[in-house]
């Protein structure tokens, strides 16, 4: 009966959220540590379903080096490459720890942390803006985000390099010297246009004399006149004698 309560207890301390079991021979320098999971967990930039999961520094000359790959257990395919933060902590212990952020209801646990046996360093990990965000809501913390990328300045065109000048025209020696040019021809002075004529005085109007004579032209002769003068005076005394005769 004891023996079946310590091999009840056994198992459930293998088997959890994440079991951790590095290799004895596990390469120090790349930090190779060998995850199971039995239920699906995030990484910046993949949801890991159930299964088993290398996490390990990429290898590079860098003392300082913070860079994790997470692959399959064949270590022939990698879900995400994360450029991870450093994190610290004053006791060291002789296990694997993962730490995991609380998520939103329906949502994989996000890994926060992953610390190598022995070490007091280890990689924290940064999640993009949004789902930073989301984690921040629910633990009410500061939740690293990765660092907005921002796109490189295409460099300007170099400038086109400026013509070589042409090389000048060689002479032989034998080559008569050229003609000199004829001078140019001086174009004859053009004699300015006549002056227009100037018009006509207009002539003067006409004023008509009055050639009227002073004297009427003599016509015919006196003598008819003196008859009538004659007759009428005859006339004349015939009347007042008649007149005298009267009176008396």
């Amino acid at each position: 009966m004891n023996r079946l309560h310590i091999t009840t207890a056994l198992f459930a301390a293998v088997v959890g959220i994440v079991a951790v079991a590095p290799k004895a021979a596990a390469d120090e320098w790349d930090k190779k540590t060998i995850i199971t999971t039995n239920e699906p967990i995030e990484v910046p930039g993949a949801t890991l379903p159930a299964g088993t999961y290398v996490f390990k520094l990429v290898n590079t000359t860098d003392a300082d080096r913070h860079t994790v790959i997470v692959q399959n257990e064949r270590e022939n395919k990698t879900y995400a490459t994360i450029l991870a933060i450093p994190n610290y902590r004053l006791r060291p212990t002789d296990k694997t720890r993962i730490t995991f952020w609380e998520t939103p209801a329906g949502t994989p646990k996000a890994v926060r942390a992953w610390f190598y046996p022995g070490d007091n360093f280890g990689q924290e990990f940064a999640y993009k803006r949004d789902r930073a965000t989301q984690i921040s809501q629910v633990t009410h913390e500061q939740v690293p985000q990765e660092p907005t990328q921002v796109a490189a300045a295409e460099p300007a065109p170099a400038p086109a390099p400026a013509p070589e000048p042409a090389p000048a025209p060689q002479v032989a020696d034998n080559t008569p010297e050229p003609a000199p040019a004829p001078a140019p021809a001086v174009a004859e002075a053009t004699p300015p246009p006549a002056p227009a004529p100037a018009p006509a005085p207009e002539p003067a109007p006409v004023i008509a004399q009055n050639t009227t004579p002073h004297e009427l032209p003599q016509t015919a002769s006196n003598i008819p006149l003196l008859a009538f003068v004659g007759f009428s005076a005859l006339a004349l005394a015939a009347v007042l004698g008649s007149f005298v005769s009267r009176l008396n």
